[in-house]
């Protein structure tokens, strides 16, 4: 199995909503306290503590506007935080016990038909590799999969 990286929200992005610049509903980002119920940041990919500041803002993880550019909210520290480091390990916000929606999309940016699917997040490496090896995908978004927001992207590590 090749090895796969867990990309989060860039930093250079994640600073700029951190500053007050607006989300991609043209409104700033709103500020809340967490009550530690499980909000994960999209950022360092791990979960907001009780009693922290967070942003809750939407975001499209696309380079481009067209069909397929799905944008939704999402949880950020307010403060600044570090980006997920460890890329080749699965982030702290997948509970083995939970499911994510995975979906497999091209490299112009369009869904791969057929790549979509709910799964426990113990098996997300197993099918992510299998949507991978798929000729026509790119990469991976991961999303929550109750309520589809965005949580992380997985590329394929081209060692």
């Amino acid at each position: 199995m090749k090895m796969m990286n867990f990309i989060p929200i860039r930093t250079t992005t994640v600073r700029a909503f951190q500053e007050g610049v607006n989300d991609s509903h043209g409104n700033a980002p709103e500020v809340r306290i967490s009550d530690g119920g499980g909000l994960p940041c999209r950022h360092c990919l791990d979960y907001i503590p009780e009693g922290e500041e967070y942003l809750i803002l939407s975001h499209k993880p696309f380079s481009s506007t067209q069909p397929y550019a799905e944008q939704g909210p999402i949880f950020l520290h307010k403060k600044a935080c570090k980006s997920y480091e460890n890329r080749s390990i699965l982030p702290k916000i997948c509970d083995p016990k939970g499911q994510l929606l995975i979906r497999g999309y091209s490299a112009d940016e369009r869904i791969v038909y057929g790549t979509g699917k709910v799964v426990q997040n113990y098996q997300i490496e197993t099918e992510a590799q299998k949507i991978l090896n798929q000729q026509d995908v790119a990469y991976i978004h991961v999303r929550s999969a109750s309520n589809n927001c965005y949580q992380f992207r997985i590329e394929q590590d081209e060692k």
